[in-house]
């Protein structure tokens, strides 16, 4: 009995242990129980600022989350979250001291806080007491939990919004942008990502404009004026949305609305759209044109049910009025979910909610400040980590993180301020960049991010047009471009200074016409470069472009990939490569020039083929043919004539054979082909002028150790050296074209050179008037000449253009024969030798005409062996008992023609027809004679 009383004790201390668990919601010792024991409710927090255009929706989506989550009892069962807003009033301080208000050893998580530089200093608070921060609107790329441990970001990264920007940007073929930005955490971290994206796509920021986070109008004005001092017309506004419309309002004031400018919004003006809207007739006035993203949400039934609901939300829980829903909303909406998920799943594994002193702090005050009542959640590790694993879909779409923590399938959508609101001119997803079609329709499809596929819809722009801004502009009041021409000493005809700064020749008219063919004027002064005794060097040049001494250089400037490093060069206006120029000797004709045209071994087999073709139509024709029978000596000239005869087509004896004909049209379609190619071949030989040289080209010059020359200042001298590993002690520089002939005369013996080494436009001048030398070998490197600018030079690119506009008209051409027209001195210097004809060229014919007279024979050899059969069994049978048909036989068979084969053959068969009727009528009358007889003896 007593031990029945003991017992019972035992179990109501334990059901008293148990209820009071349950009413109090944790347990002292901190031990997890299971699902049974959940708290009846769980503190959560929300840091925001109620009066701006994210803050005031978040919050009503905020606890319209709550409320549901609430009701829902499928999610965390009897327990309930009980919500604690604070409104830090845009502030950081403020911030700082709600969140620490909220820390008060009851609180599991905080929403929020909605701004990246009030996120930058409470994370750290977070992380010290092991608290989530669970924030819808801190974009910042560098709240990186690496970091900030306990600080999820549960909206889409900055950094993806700032890669579909420079991707518009390069779609659209700008490079040079001008970033407008806050001058916090939030802004200036969001451009440093905007240009570390810019320079994958080698574009860039060339011009900052930082604002303060509280800008007067004032303060805004002067920037702007900065701005628009500046070439760059591609403008991206990063900005907070309560004074980003004072932007555009400075902006109209100063012109800055027009047509030439480009607006490329962040996400806050399409927050600020869909809140607001509708905006005043002014306010879209000023906004025409512009572009803007807004972070994309999937359509969905939830979507849509919470959208339809959200006026009723607004007007129940605000006392001023109703607003509209933005994306943030959205995600602060699901936010809640995702917190409740993750309170769920931790409870369910045995979490616990208690908390404990920090050892750091217990022993720690800071004056009046009571630090250390602040206490450590004991299961801040274990609900981040459930937090993390959430895999759900809310009104967002689906709602998951990635192993860096950023949302799955980062997406917005492309919007075009038009007309009385804004339209979606298509998407950007990291998966497949820029699209008219919706991302998730391409996320069943391999990622496609070629220039190709990358597509936006029309656009209308600033100003009201569909054309595409250029993008820059020369700014007000500008100073004119210092353009240097390199001083000439060679070739005048090129560029030549005619005066003080006064310049004329091909480079310059050039130059000048592309000028004239922009939709813009360029103010610009030339200025000679060089001391007009020696070539100047061009890498010193462009140095000089690099470090901004000057603006451009105009002339001979050859492309090279070691150039293309330090300076952007134009489309080419004349295509040069290097050559081989040697002195030349003229070849002496003599009387068996025409042999030429063919190999000894073309004629060789040439002339075999047409005695071949001969015997193979004498032999098909013998039989049947009265012009290819007759004595010997006839027949073996027969062949002989009408062989060669083909080649002129002369030949007078027909063909009446079908094989003979055959391999005659075959025959006759080679010779057609041999005599064409070797009338050709004579006609060049005959007319153009042979030229040798023991220099063939630069193989040549490199197994060689003659000394080879090159214009002094160009970059043949490196190139030789580094792409050929010729000494350049073999590398002789000339500067003038007299020196050029001097040392070519000279040779390597009399302290001259081999050969010299240039640009083909050089050495078409040079040879013009120098006959006695010529280009040999192939040209062994490709370039040409453009007009060079620094590095992302828009203007460049608009050069470029104009070239190509000259050329497609013809106007180029026209400039290069205005001064660089050739005479007929250098043309023919120019030419290289006519090669002989191979009989590798021609084996094809000649195999196909084999073929044919080898088919040809076949087929004859067998009528003719089945012929001899029919004749053997047609002969008189004394003739086949005195001798068997044989080789002699058979040859005078086929000697034999055949019309006297054929007669013979009929008049056997009719002798034999014959002799058997007389010896029937001989076998009669015996018959008869022998019963006369035997009637008369009886």
């Amino acid at each position: 009995m007593g031990l029945v009383m003991r017992l019972c004790t035992i179990m109501h201390k334990v059901l008293f242990v148990a209820v009071m668990v349950s009413s109090n919601g944790y347990s002292s010792n901190g031990i997890g129980l299971n699902d049974t024991a959940r708290p009846e409710v769980v503190k959560i927090g929300a840091l925001l600022n109620f009066n701006t255009t994210v803050g005031k929706v978040a919050k009503v989506a905020i606890e319209a989350a709550v409320e549901d989550v609430n009701r829902n009892k499928a999610i965390l069962s009897e327990t309930t979250l009980n919500l604690t807003l604070q409104d830090t009033k845009n502030s950081g301080f403020l911030g700082m001291i709600d969140a620490l208000s909220l820390m008060d050893g009851e609180t599991v998580a905080i929403i929020g806080p909605q701004t990246s530089s009030t996120a930058h200093v409470v994370s750290q608070i977070a992380d010290e007491i092991q608290i989530p921060m669970l924030s819808f609107g801190a974009t910042d790329p560098t709240l990186s939990s690496l970091q900030y441990p306990f600080f999820v970001r549960t909206t889409q990264n900055d950094l993806f919004q700032m890669e579909a920007i420079a991707e518009i940007i390069d779609y659209y073929g700008w490079r040079d942008v001008t970033a407008i930005y806050v001058d916090d955490d939030h802004g200036r971290n969001g451009i440093a990502a905007l240009g570390d994206k810019l320079a994958e796509r080698r574009c860039r920021i060339s011009y900052k404009a930082p604002i303060s986070p509280s800008p007067s109008h004032k303060e805004l004005s002067s920037q702007l004026v900065n701005v628009n001092s500046v070439e760059s017309r591609i403008l991206v506004l990063l900005a907070y949305a309560d004074w980003g419309l004072e932007v555009f309002n400075v902006a109209q004031e100063l012109g800055m609305t027009e047509i030439g400018y480009v607006w490329l919004v962040t996400d806050w003006l399409a927050s600020t759209f869909d809140t607001e809207s509708p905006l005043s007739s002014e306010t879209i006035d000023r906004l025409q044109g512009v572009i803007t993203l807004r972070m994309h949400t999937p359509d969905s039934q939830q979507k849509t049910k919470f959208v339809s609901g959200w006026s009723k939300l607004t007007r129940d829980k605000m006392v001023n009025g109703s607003f509209g829903l933005n994306t943030y909303g959205l995600y602060a909406y699901d936010t809640v979910w995702l917190l409740a998920y993750g309170i769920d799943a931790f409870l369910k594994q045995g979490g616990t909610i208690s908390f404990s002193k920090d050892p750091k702090v217990t022993e720690q005050h800071r004056g009046t400040m009571k630090v250390d009542e602040v206490s450590i959640f004991d299961g801040g590790e274990g609900l981040l980590k459930t937090i993390l694993q959430v895999n759900t879909t809310g009104v967002t779409g689906p709602f998951k993180f990635t192993s860096d923590r950023n949302l799955i399938h980062p997406a917005y959508e492309v919007m075009n301020v038009n007309g009385t609101g804004f339209r979606r001119i298509g998407y950007w997803s990291n998966y497949s960049g820029l699209s008219v079609d919706p991302p998730e329709t391409l996320y069943t499809k391999p990622p496609n991010r070629s220039s190709s596929s990358q597509k936006l819809r029309k656009v209308i722009w600033p100003g009201k047009t569909p054309q595409k801004p250029r993008g820059w502009v020369f700014p007000s009041n500008p100073r004119q471009l210092r353009i240097a021409v390199p001083k000439h000493v060679i070739y005048h005809e090129l560029v030549s200074l005619k005066g003080a700064d006064s310049f004329s020749g091909y480079c310059i008219d050039v130059f000048t016409a592309a000028l004239g063919a922009l939709p813009y004027d360029v103010p610009y002064k030339l200025h000679a470069f060089g001391d007009g005794h020696n070539k100047p060097k061009i890498s010193e040049l462009l140095q000089l472009i690099e470090a901004g001494i000057y603006d451009a250089a105009v002339g001979d400037l050859a492309i090279t990939n070691n150039r293309t490093r330090i300076v952007d060069f134009t489309q080419p206006y004349v295509e040069s490569g290097l050559v081989v120029v040697a002195p030349v000797q003229k070849l002496n004709s003599n009387s068996l020039a025409f042999l030429r045209p063919f190999t000894p071994m073309m004629w060789l087999v040439t002339g075999l083929f047409f005695l071949i073709v001969g015997v193979v139509v004498w032999i098909l024709e013998h039989r049947v043919n009265d012009d290819f029978r007759g004595p010997p000596k006839r027949q073996i000239a027969t062949i002989i004539w009408f062989s060669f005869s083909t080649l002129f087509f002369a030949h007078k004896q027909n063909t009446v054979s079908t094989l003979g004909r055959f391999v005659l049209i075959i025959w006759l379609f080679v010779v057609l082909i041999l005599n064409s190619s070797y009338t050709a071949s004579l006609t060049s030989i005959l007319t153009v002028e042979q030229l040798s040289s023991t220099i063939k080209g630069i193989e040549s010059l490199v197994t060689s150790n003659d000394r080879i020359g090159y214009q002094r200042g160009s970059f043949a001298e490196n190139y030789l050296a580094e792409e050929y590993s010729i000494a350049r002690s073999r590398l002789v520089p000339l500067n003038s074209d007299e020196e050029y002939a001097r040392a070519l005369k000279d040779g390597p013996r009399k302290g001259g050179v081999a050969a010299v080494v240039d640009e083909r436009a050089y050495i078409e001048l040079f040879l013009s008037t120098r006959c006695e030398f010529s280009i040999v070998g192939q040209e062994f490197s490709k370039s040409g000449w453009g007009f060079a600018f620094p590095r992302d030079s828009p203007l460049a690119v608009d050069m470029s253009a104009a070239i190509l506009k000259l050329s497609e008209g013809g106007e180029l051409q026209r400039i290069h024969d205005k001064w660089l027209q050739r005479n007929a001195c250098s043309s023919e210097g120019a030419k290289e030798d006519v090669s002989r004809l191979h009989l590798k060229s021609f084996w094809g014919l000649f195999l196909m005409c084999g073929v044919a007279c080898l088919l040809s024979l076949l087929l004859y050899l067998i009528t003719i062996l089945r012929k001899f059969s029919v004749y053997s069994e047609d002969t008189e049978p004394s003739s086949r008992l005195t001798s068997s048909p044989g080789l002699r036989t058979f040859f005078s068979f086929v000697s034999e023609k055949e019309e006297d084969i054929i007669r013979r053959s009929k008049k056997r068969r009719m002798e034999s027809a014959s002799n058997r009727v007389r010896g029937g009528d001989e076998s009669t009358n015996s018959s008869f004679g022998n019963c006369n007889s035997s009637n008369e003896n009886q």
